[in-house]
């Protein structure tokens, strides 16, 4: 669809560890990516916590629960789905509904993919992603489920030998991208690398902690935050040879291009996005 209408929503992609109140109490702090979050919010500021890739949800969305009431956000709900059943109700529909933002929180991204892929609740936030002003947040696992493709296995010194990295589809927010947190803390660039070399076309976006990208219209970034952005574009890359090379073995490529992103840096990715 190389001429679909661009998003109207909003997606901060956030790398994982991030701030959870502004320093020396100073909400406005250009570096405070959770303040952003709430400016960014349309209408009333009702704020759905999805906890659900959490093992400890409750937890999870306590945290985010004190932190935006604190920022001033009206209502705060959380929606901790636990079964298909549930992310297809009509009273989970109904919550996403009348929010105005949504965030996930971390913990494990194939389990949020595999309780809300395919269901009501997802077909329901990709609709008003796609054509109202909502803004839809993801930390850590909640930033990486965003994406297709999706990492969801690898450990983080894995990478550079073939098949060592499991990918998925993703809620499929953000199409032909790729996002690993933790990033530069973890050393997480060579199997980011190994996804890139997998299929070319799509864009390695390796969020650090403590680091978010806001992206607008499915494709314009701007950084935020206090850490780096790390963008593998393989889209001009020769000499790959990940196709020819058996399982268990080194992959190589060549010409694969890299970007570093600090806070206030825009980026502009390829994608089919055509008309507003």
């Amino acid at each position: 669809m190389p001429n679909s209408p661009r998003p109207k929503g909003r997606l901060l992609a956030i790398g994982g560890h991030e701030q959870r109140q502004a320093k020396d109490g100073h909400e406005k702090s250009a570096d405070f990516i959770l303040q952003r979050f709430v400016e960014e919010l349309p209408g009333p500021r009702t704020v759905v916590v999805i906890p659900t890739a959490s093992e400890e949800p409750y937890e999870a969305a306590q945290d985010y629960l004190d932190v935006l009431t604190t920022l001033g956000v009206e209502h705060v709900e959380v929606l901790n789905v636990q079964s298909r059943e549930q992310a297809d109700s009509d009273e989970t529909q109904a919550l996403i509904d009348r929010a105005d933002g949504v965030l996930f929180t971390g913990g494990d991204q194939l389990r949020l993919t595999a309780l809300i892929g395919g269901t009501r609740l997802l077909g329901r936030l990709t609709e008003r992603y796609l054509h109202e002003p909502i803004i839809i947040a993801g930390t850590s696992a909640g930033a990486t489920a965003m994406s297709t493709p999706m990492i969801y296995q690898g450990r983080n010194d894995a990478g550079f030998l073939k098949d060592e990295i499991h990918i998925t589809t993703g809620l499929q927010l953000l199409r032909d991208v790729a996002i690993d947190t933790h990033f530069v803390r973890r050393g997480r660039i060579v199997r980011m690398a190994q996804i890139i070399a997998t299929n070319p076309g799509c864009v390695g976006l390796g969020l650090e902690e403590d680091t978010a990208v806001l992206i607008t219209k499915g494709r314009e970034l701007e950084v935020i935050g206090n850490g780096i952005v790390v963008l593998l574009d393989g889209h001009h890359c020769t000499g790959n040879t990940i196709y020819e090379i058996a399982p268990g073995e080194g992959f190589s490529i060549r010409d694969l291009r890299l970007h570093l992103l600090a806070r206030g840096q825009r980026y502009t990715l390829p994608g089919f996005y055509g008309a507003d």
